[in-house]
């Protein structure tokens, strides 16, 4: 069973600096219908303004992975951590016990576009660390490129809970397989363009909630970016 969560049904907050909009329940948006989906807690899709960007804040027992679209993303944190994230990086930072960073548009001129995504931990009070990969796009295009993973196989970044999650860039008219195990579920987010997933269309900002299905078929209209989630 596949089920569309529509991307205006998200919800969405522009405060002028920042345009975000929720997939799930999280600050001042609460829908008791979407709360999470398995493992999965927050997909947040935000805006940033040139030269602004998020003061330093705290987070504790979250797996927090950050994936830019276009733009480019500061990181500072208490961990001694220092990077620019750019499109095709993938950032995992586990908060454990606890962790204070920062995030702010690294340009002064252009604004940055990401997802943030947090994901329950398997264990909490672990120790706060990490990660940061670079994933080119011919590594995606047309295939599903796994970037995060339980195991780190692959060359993915380290998360710390058994998912698979998956990048793709679909160029119009190519496809791309995936085959769930029954014990699974999916979760797929559509970045940018649209897909058809197994015949349903899902378009820029949509979700759709994967139940029961084996073997799933994503296929481009038009140039699309999309994140698979493979979950327990």
């Amino acid at each position: 069973m596949i089920t569309i969560r529509k991307a205006n049904e998200r919800g969405h907050f522009d405060h002028g600096w920042l345009n975000t909009y929720h997939t799930f329940s999280f600050d001042q948006y609460y829908d008791p219908r979407y709360m999470g989906f398995r493992t999965l807690r927050v997909i947040n899709e935000d805006s940033v303004s040139p030269g602004r960007g998020f003061p330093t804040h705290g987070h504790r027992d979250m797996e927090i992975i950050t994936y830019v679209l276009e733009g480019a993303l500061q990181h500072q944190d208490n961990m001694g951590n220092g990077s620019v994230i750019r499109p095709g990086e993938v950032q995992r930072m586990t908060a454990g016990t606890g962790v204070r960073h920062s995030e702010q548009n690294a340009s002064q001129t252009e604004p940055v576009h990401f997802l943030q995504i947090w994901i329950l931990p398997d264990t909490v009070g672990l120790q706060p660390s990490y990660e940061q990969k670079s994933f080119s796009e011919d590594e995606r295009r047309n295939k599903l490129r796994l970037i995060a993973s339980s195991d780190g196989r692959e060359g993915a970044v380290t998360i710390h809970q058994d998912i698979g999650l998956y990048a793709s860039i679909i160029e119009p008219g190519a496809k791309v397989l995936h085959s769930m195990k029954a014990t699974r579920y999916g979760w797929l987010q559509v970045a940018r363009g649209s897909v058809d997933l197994n015949h349903e269309r899902v378009d820029h900002g949509d979700s759709a909630v994967i139940v029961g299905e084996s073997d799933l078929e994503i296929a481009g209209q038009g140039r699309s970016e999309i994140l698979l989630f493979d979950l327990p």
